[in-house]
């Protein structure tokens, strides 16, 4: 799943172009509860990424300050894998 500040109709773009739900109209409240960086020059949130476990709970998080530094899907499966070895 994905979030966008975007209206539906700008992140709705972005949905038809992936395999997952993309959420819209993430406000800066919304990325203050989630504890990211929100970008108040240009009203958007930060990279802010999270895997979460069967149980509900997030297993691993990742902020980002700024546009770069977003985990690749490669970079998940090894972590899983990793993390899977330990449970």
């Amino acid at each position: 799943m994905a979030g966008s500040a975007d209206a539906i109709d700008k992140a709705q773009v972005v949905a038809d172009e992936v395999s997952f739900p993309i959420a819209y109209g993430v406000s800066q409240e919304i990325a203050d509860s989630l504890g990211s960086w929100w970008e108040g020059k240009s009203g958007i949130i930060q990279p802010s990424e999270f895997i979460v476990g069967a149980d509900g709970k997030i297993v691993h998080s990742s902020y980002s300050s700024g546009p770069l530094a977003r985990t690749l899907a490669p970079d998940v499966v090894s972590l899983l894998k990793l993390m899977s070895k330990y449970r």
